[in-house]
């Protein structure tokens, strides 16, 4: 098990390098410093001196991979990508292209994030379950046609719909919750109940359809009619058979995604103003700002290779007979 561990560390470790040299050649194929340079200061019709001055002042100026008129090794560490990428593998976000620290603004955009993301990936995985379950009890019903019916018209409505729904009935119209905004005390509640509950209202759908199916198969295999064979009443079987051994993919979705709980939710933190990781990576898309985009995606990738560990180790916990040699 310590060297399976041992090894999928390792491959992440590759993996993480490959994303970081991916997506460095990727941005400055897309633009160069030249094209960052205008873009910061504004407009096409910027002197040479503004450009070259902004490239200096951020480092911009040196060569991408190869300094050729270095000697040594700084020939390979008087470069871009060895001042602004390679400290990514450290963790060492550095500065954004505006000059604010990206390491001072992951560490106070957090918490607010983790307050969004939390209570949503909880409650909404006990809904989400609990409906499921509640379909299969009744399955073969009326309750669960409907029940089926309303996933998939849930999970063909865009998630827009249900944030602007949203804040139209409970902010406009029953003016119970602001529309958008985030404060800190016990106002958090005021600020994060609509977001949370517009978050699994919308994953509602996809997750119980999902669930439901496996629930089915499981619900078909011997084991479960040994166990009505024994009187085991169906409650009993559903909570201690068939939702046990059916932890195994669940888990797989589970898991794997907390880590991303810290990177927050893009459309959900911009649409109601909350100050998380999530707006932050759409603030820098929106204004190019190349070092939070490229940082905010190794950090991703960095949390769902984490994630996916996390989930492997999980199966030996769920389901003893997973072993890995």
């Amino acid at each position: 098990m310590i060297g399976y561990v041992l090894r999928r560390l390792l491959y992440g470790v590759l993996i993480l390098i490959g994303v970081n040299l991916f997506t460095f050649v990727l941005f400055f194929a897309v633009n160069t410093p030249d094209d960052m340079a205008r873009l910061a200061i504004g407009g096409q019709r910027v002197s040479a001196d503004a450009i070259t001055k902004w490239k200096v002042e951020r480092g911009y100026d040196k060569p991408l991979f190869l300094n050729t008129q270095a000697a040594g090794m700084e020939k390979y560490t008087d470069t871009i990508f060895y001042r602004r990428s390679v400290p990514l593998l450290k963790f060492d976000f550095g500065s954004s292209d505006g000059g604010r620290d990206i390491s001072r603004e992951i560490r106070e955009r957090m918490g607010p994030s983790l307050a969004l993301a939390l209570p949503t990936f909880v409650l909404g995985l006990m809904v989400s379950v609990a409906f499921s379950l509640m379909l299969v009890f009744f399955r073969t019903t009326r309750l669960d046609f409907w029940g089926v019916v309303l996933c998939v018209v849930m999970l063909s409505i865009s998630g827009l719909f249900y944030i602007i729904a949203g804040q139209w009935l409970f902010s406009k119209l029953l003016r119970l919750v602001p529309y958008s905004g985030f404060s800190g005390g016990w106002d958090i509640v005021k600020f994060l109940s609509l977001p949370i509950l517009v978050a699994i209202i919308s994953r509602l759908g996809p997750e119980s359809r999902f669930y439901r199916s496996l629930f089915l198969e499981e619900i078909g295999k011997d084991y479960v009619r040994t166990a009505r064979a024994k009187g085991l009443s169906e409650r009993i079987v559903l909570f201690r058979h068939v939702l046990r051994n059916a932890m195994l993919p669940i888990l797989t979705g589970t898991v794997s995604a907390l880590p991303l709980l810290f990177m927050g939710s893009l459309i959900a933190e911009s649409f109601f103003g909350i100050p998380g990781l999530g707006s932050y990576t759409i603030d820098a898309i929106s204004s190019q700002d190349f070092s939070v985009v490229r940082a905010m995606v190794f950090l991703g990738s960095a949390l769902y290779i984490v994630g996916l560990i996390m989930a492997d180790i999980s199966y030996t916990l769920a389901d003893p007979r997973v072993r890995f040699e």
